[in-house]
């Protein structure tokens, strides 16, 4: 069934590239609501940016949502990826700025908010999906696809001349509580060497040995080092996870990303969405929905009817 939070929870904290102290709010929403941001601070009473796909705009380092008029909420992918992880399907997310504040760098923080909250079930089945055949975006020789499959699954693979970092891969299958077990605290990273011109260029100015790793040819500068060996390709499976739930639903199909990014996605989510051969919607039993990410493990005990 359809997950929506039994309260609301709330995250305070600085926007990685502005800097900006902001609050986010994420509220309770009913069935076939969907994932749907307000900016408060917008004049008017708000506004209102549905989080889909057809919304984002292409940007190398975070993922942006803006609507008509120009009104702009960045860098969502983390609280994104934790409801998707967290089977959560319906929420309005109130926000006093135009970015997602970074909090620790992960998905974490917004998992634990989520679970203190509690996760209600509603009466109505989750609407998935279903990838039918290949899809395939590629540029700057990054690619993204997405295929068929029985479940959610992100495979995953990445290459950095840093000795810190190097070649990581890693496949997942995202069924039950996968995300908050495997990819929910992995944190975002950068390289020494971006840092000073991301700030050049405005960006990164939130962003603090507390909240990313960063390398520096085969050092680890952030203090404590990695939570795990391969936490850098752990962060782009968490990023991906969030990036496709602007799809508006789970996704029933294996992702697969060489180097991809936010754009390259987003990118792949357009041409998913332009050939209606290769998708279709379906309605999830529960043998289906136990696939699915957040469905049983920790959030069944949880979950309550609404």
């Amino acid at each position: 069934m359809q997950t929506t939070l039994q309260q609301p929870a709330t995250f305070t904290g600085v926007g990685l590239h502005s800097g900006q102290q902001v609050s986010l709010t994420v509220l309770p929403a009913g069935a076939d609501h969907g994932i749907v941001f307000r900016r408060t601070d917008a004049a008017g009473g708000g506004a209102v940016i549905p989080a889909l796909w057809n919304h984002a705009v292409q940007t190398p380092l975070c993922t942006q949502l803006e609507d008509a008029a120009g009104h702009t909420i960045s860098t969502i992918e983390h609280v994104m990826a934790a409801l998707a992880g967290c089977g959560i399907h319906n929420a309005m997310i109130e926000i006093d700025g135009a970015e997602v504040p970074i909090l620790d760098g992960s998905s974490r923080p917004f998992v634990m908010g989520f679970l203190r909250a509690g996760i209600a079930q509603l009466r109505a089945p989750i609407r998935a999906i279903e990838i039918l055949h290949e899809v395939s975006v590629t540029h700057n020789g990054a690619t993204a696809r997405l295929s068929p499959a029985t479940s959610m699954q992100i495979d995953f693979e990445i290459d950095f001349p840093d000795a810190a970092i190097g070649h990581q891969s890693m496949l997942l299958n995202m069924s039950r509580d996968a995300f908050q077990r495997e990819l929910a605290d992995a944190r975002t990273f950068c390289r020494l060497s971006d840092v000073e011109d991301m700030r050049t260029h405005g960006l990164a100015l939130g962003g603090t040995m507390e909240n990313a790793v960063v390398v520096d040819g085969d050092r680890i500068v952030t203090p404590g080092g990695l939570r795990y060996a391969d936490e850098p390709v752990r962060h782009k499976m968490l990023d991906a996870l969030g990036d496709l739930y602007t799809a508006g639903a789970p996704i029933i199909g294996r992702y697969t990303g060489l180097k991809a990014g936010h754009a390259l996605t987003n990118r792949l989510l357009r041409a998913l969405f332009a050939d209606p051969t290769a998708w279709r919607r379906v309605s999830c039993n529960r043998a289906m929905a136990a696939r699915l990410p957040g469905q049983g493990g920790l959030l069944h005990a949880t979950a309550r009817v609404a």
